[in-house]
């Protein structure tokens, strides 16, 4: 797959470089860091900034663009083990995906389950997450309600983020925990939030509805890790 974007090519140059079979560069490179990376074990070429727009599909590429190997995903038994994974259901969104997966691997969560959505693609999700998806543990569920009962069955006590629910400065996290964040727009399915343990919330300050749910996602994982 294509990857593009300066700092998602460069996590994968510094992190990742067998991952890379190409290395496409349409800049100018100062010719020490071109030397650098002519020794590494990857193939280097230059093309034209025409070439780097089609390969790119006239995104925001930098200059910087990589052919890499495949996202390999994890499956749901690998997280067995696991003592906090965390639940993206239903949410779409390259951005917000990538910037909470960015911060989960920050944050030293276990693993990510993406669910609620029949497919996402790989390659916008490493570049939203910088690169991150590479190092983070990565589950696909379909089905929401049936990795809930998977979850529960392995010992997951599930948490859930809801408007109405206990303030999570507040709330004492089992060991075995997984947080379930929903949608942009519709947040945790009503089914779903009949299934859950403990709704948990962030409680505001000042007058104010809600927040980014990459934002509401780093705040709960680091108060509740």
């Amino acid at each position: 797959m294509i990857i593009f974007g300066k700092q998602p090519v460069n996590y994968l140059i510094e992190k990742h470089p067998a991952k890379i079979k190409t290395l496409f560069i349409s800049k100018d490179l100062d010719k020490k860091e071109y030397s650098r990376l002519m020794r590494m074990d990857f193939e280097v070429k230059r093309i034209p900034e025409n070439a780097a727009q089609s390969m790119s599909k006239s995104g925001n590429h930098q200059g910087f663009l990589a052919e890499v190997d495949e996202l390999v995903l994890h499956d749901l038994k690998d997280l067995h083990k696991a003592k906090f994974v965390l639940v993206l259901a239903g949410i779409t969104d390259m951005g917000n995906m990538g910037a909470i997966i960015r911060s989960a691997y920050a944050l030293g969560i276990d693993a990510v389950v993406i669910s609620g959505i029949k497919q996402f693609s790989a390659e916008g999700l490493v570049r939203s997450s910088s690169g991150a998806a590479f190092d983070m543990p990565l589950v696909h569920v379909h089905n929401l309600y049936d990795l809930m009962n998977e979850l529960k069955l392995d010992g997951f006590t599930l948490y859930g983020a809801s408007m109405n629910g206990q303030d999570v400065r507040n709330v004492k996290c089992e060991n075995k925990r997984a947080l379930i964040m929903g949608s942009e727009g519709f947040g945790i399915p009503s089914r779903a939030m009949k299934k859950l343990d403990v709704e948990v919330s962030i409680q505001m300050e000042n007058n104010f509805d809600s927040l980014n749910v990459s934002v509401a996602s780093a705040i709960l994982m680091d108060r509740m890790r």
